[in-house]
Order: C-alpha cells, then structure tokens, then sequence
C-alpha cells in the first residue's frame, strides 16, 4: 500500500514514530519539515515511486493524504 510506504520513508527520514502518522498529518505543522527536508522527501518520493514531481506540485504538499493520492493517481495504483 502507498501510504505505508510513504509513512516508512517520513519515519525514516524524520525520525518519528509511524504509528504517529495519519493521512491527516501535515508536513510543516506536525512534522516541522522545512523546505530543505521537503526538496530531500520529494527526490526520495522520486526515487521509491518512480514518480516525478515538480517545484509546483511539491509545494503545493500540506498532508501525507496529499502526497499519498498524488503519488497514487502518478502511478496508477
């Protein structure tokens, strides 16, 4: 499932409890993700799915929901 993945990859990344994470967690509020962790998600993103996202689209990310329906929607799943 695409949203166990991404919530592993932000576990990982940022090192916070996954059972923590919902669709509803945000990126900035919740997670304190600043613009340098956020280019670092998204070329990971990149990496995991396959995916590319841009500048636009990336920043336009609030909640790990967003991410997870945009990277779905990408990849057909």
């Amino acid at each position: 499932m695409i949203f166990e993945k991404v919530k592993q990859m932000i576990s990982k990344e940022f090192s916070v409890d996954s059972m923590k994470l919902s669709r509803e967690t945000r990126l900035e509020e919740d997670l304190n993700i600043d613009s340098l962790d956020a280019v670092e998600l998204v070329m990971g993103l990149e990496d995991a799915f396959g995916v590319t996202i841009s500048d636009e689209v990336a920043q336009s990310f609030k909640t790990l929901g967003e991410i997870t329906d945009f990277v779905t929607e990408k990849i057909g799943a």
